[in-house]
């Protein structure tokens, strides 16, 4: 079932999301050449239980770690490891924080060091996908109209959405209907409506569509090896347009 979101509901995610996008500006300059994806899950464990909140992943459907990190032809649900970043890595790092109560979820992407251009490019197309998939989480519209914008616009590229994974429902828990997918037929899937709270967060590889799982059953890779990327944001749906709740400065 669908829920819809109260005014003090809203106003608590937003909470919730502040922290975890000050969390995300930190890591612009923490990412760096020779760190793990272990200290970066311990740096961001940390922020979020010194600021009041819990890492709302760890224990979920037995998830052990406070972030997912997937790193280069990594999609999604990537674990923390003691490997050490190298010069020219992508880093996608995605968190969900629990706020006295009210969850909030967002992934960004870091180049490590100088990235190439195959990596930036990358990189921009998606961010730029995530964003007109933003402009169609309008009252009236349907989860396909976001999946079809976005897949539309990265398939100029030569891009390939995730054909295995898609956006959600948040709150109560970290992953609730509707589905919004990353390619959607216009006019189809479910109905946005004011008050609910949703992520939009699409993987973009540059060959295959298709996942792979590593055996500890959770990391997700490209099945080609080829390069991923993934932004996502947690917003609520508004009679003004959509509202971020995890709006980075």
């Amino acid at each position: 079932m669908i829920s819809i979101k109260s005014q003090r509901e809203i106003e608590g995610m937003y909470e919730s999301g502040q922290l975890l996008a000050r969390i995300h500006e930190a890591l612009r300059d923490f990412i760096k050449t020779g760190i793990t994806t272990h200290d970066i899950d311990q740096f961001v464990h940390t922020m979020i239980t010194e600021n009041g909140g819990i890492a709302a992943q760890i224990g979920y459907e037995d998830y052990p770690y406070a972030t997912c990190i997937s790193v280069n032809d990594a999609m999604c649900h990537g674990f923390p490891t003691h490997d050490k970043l190298k010069d020219g890595d992508l880093v996608k790092v995605d968190f969900c924080i629990d706020l006295r109560g009210f969850l909030s979820d967002s992934c960004w992407a870091y180049s490590v060091g100088t990235p190439s251009d195959a990596v930036r490019k990358l990189m921009e197309v998606t961010e730029k996908a995530l964003y007109l998939g933003i402009e169609q989480a309008q009252i009236g519209n349907r989860a396909g109209d976001i999946g079809h914008v976005m897949d539309t616009y990265v398939k100029q590229f030569g891009y390939n959405m995730s054909l295995e994974f898609s956006g959600h429902g948040l709150g109560p828990t970290i992953h609730e209907p509707p589905m919004i997918p990353f390619v959607g037929k216009p006019h189809t899937g479910a109905r946005l409506k004011e008050g609910m709270v949703i992520t939009i967060e699409p993987i973009v590889n540059v060959g295959s569509p298709y996942a792979t799982l590593d055996d500890n059953g959770w990391t997700a890779r490209t099945t080609d090896g080829s390069l991923s990327c993934q932004y996502e944001h947690t917003l609520v749906i508004t009679k003004e347009g959509p509202r971020i709740l995890t709006l980075q400065k």
